[in-house]
């Protein structure tokens, strides 16, 4: 690998995608008067004049995941150019829907108005995802889209992987147990009760009331898979709480491992990328551009054969059929989904209807939250690249600055992106 940036992408007079350049070539055509900055992240430039290129064809490959999508693109001759990753918000989605449907279950036992519940008025279109699912496709397909403008990408590769979650729970499983499951024949707590011997995890304790436990509590991500549920007497239930199970055994590391052992690896990133992976799928196929798929097994053997770490962006260009890779990169921008900040907001009459007319006040002087600053006065001069945290009406904004928090003066900064939704580091 070659200690060296992402290559800036090129655009011409018509905004025309050309062959991405070297930084120092970049640099040359700026300070020559030939170019222009047209976008910040990822850095492109813009000539002066319309070129006549035959370009060679990029190839966008793409590692999806949970929580972060790797993307690369790789030239024809193996070079990998540009890499970046993607960050999600699709937990912080979820937390969020949660949120909104405790208040308004909560407002159903309140003295205020009532309002209907709702259960079987709720009809969902063929491949529906759940918002926190379809933000992973909809933010995929954003940046591949603004990929595609920015550079001459002539086709797209994507791993198509597929988690068997019987399979990672028990390998040897087959036959009629594979198609029924671990829980066929059983309820859950009559499961737990076998499991367990029928006694308490955590005492040993026999011939007591025992409850469903969660080893990971669901406060701290914890999930209602059957390999997180344990039984509990009520005392040790009460005294655990919300704990993490180190820290509630902490001197008895015997049992904290001997627990432990019967819990698996949590499978909810991978029941999230089996539900998306065909979506995801179709949506790109829909771009038009030459799709092809690869599977992990290959993505995994083309990085070790190649010798390469394992990273979100190198297992995208090590996605598909691979000979060689030259790694021109080693640092890939990291994209951050931060949301828009577009939520509507209505205030509420005393009776609890929405009043009409209410529209949220306007930005300051064109300022939002997000924006990428840099310094350009004032004892914070030469500080750059900062996002602005808090937009006040006085027109002194906030900034977090490693683990500060500065206010600044408007009249001190100059934007450098506006908010786009994603925030950019390396």
């Amino acid at each position: 690998m070659s200690n060296s940036t992402n290559y800036v992408f090129v655009l011409d007079a018509s905004k025309k995608p050309l062959t991405p350049c070297q930084p120092g070539i970049a640099r040359s055509l700026l300070k020559a008067g030939k170019a222009k900055v047209f976008r910040r992240y990822p850095f492109t430039i813009i000539l002066n004049k319309l070129v006549a290129e035959k370009h060679q064809g990029l190839l966008l490959k793409i590692d999806p995941g949970s929580k972060q999508t790797g993307l690369a693109l790789v030239s024809q001759d193996g070079e990998v150019i540009f890499a970046m990753v993607l960050v999600h918000r699709g937990q912080q989605i979820k937390n969020a829907l949660e949120r909104r449907r405790n208040i308004r279950q909560g407002r159903r036992h309140r003295k205020t108005r009532y309002r209907q519940p709702r259960f079987l008025n709720r009809n969902h279109k063929k491949g529906w995802l759940p918002p926190s699912l379809m933000h992973r496709v909809l933010t995929v397909e954003t940046w591949v889209n603004r990929l595609i403008k920015l550079a001459p990408i002539d086709s797209i590769a994507m791993e198509l992987v597929r988690f068997d979650t019987q399979k990672m729970i028990n390998p040897e499983v087959s036959g009629v147990e594979y198609q029924l499951g671990v829980l066929a024949g059983y309820e859950v707590r009559e499961y737990l009760l076998d499991k367990f011997n029928r006694t308490c995890a955590y005492c040993d304790a026999k011939n007591v009331p025992l409850e469903v436990e969660h080893i990971q509590p669901k406060s701290k991500g914890g999930s209602n898979r059957i390999s997180n549920l344990t039984l509990a007497c009520r005392p040790c239930n009460e005294a655990k709480g919300n704990q993490d199970i180190q820290d509630f055994l902490l001197g008895k590391p015997n049992l904290a491992r001997r627990i432990l052992s019967q819990a698996k690896a949590p499978l909810k990133d991978a029941a999230a990328i089996n539900a998306t992976r065909w979506k995801l799928f179709e949506t790109l196929k829909a771009k038009g551009l030459p799709i092809t798929t690869g599977s992990g097994a290959r993505t995994k053997y083309n990085r070790c054969r190649l010798d390469l770490p394992k990273e979100h962006w190198i297992d995208a260009a090590c996605v598909g059929e691979v000979e060689q890779l030259t790694i021109l990169t080693t640092q890939p921008l990291v994209v951050t989904a931060m949301g828009h900040g577009c939520r509507k907001m209505v205030q509420m009459d005393k009776y609890g209807f929405p009043r009409k007319g209410y529209q949220a006040k306007k930005p300051v002087g064109g300022w939002k939250t997000g924006d990428i600053i840099n310094f350009v006065k004032g004892k914070n001069i030469g500080l750059k690249g900062v996002r602005i945290k808090t937009v006040r009406s006085k027109g002194n904004f906030d900034i977090r600055h490693g683990d500060k928090i500065l206010s600044v003066s408007r009249n001190h900064i100059q934007p450098i992106h506006r908010r786009d939704g994603y925030n950019y580091s390396f």
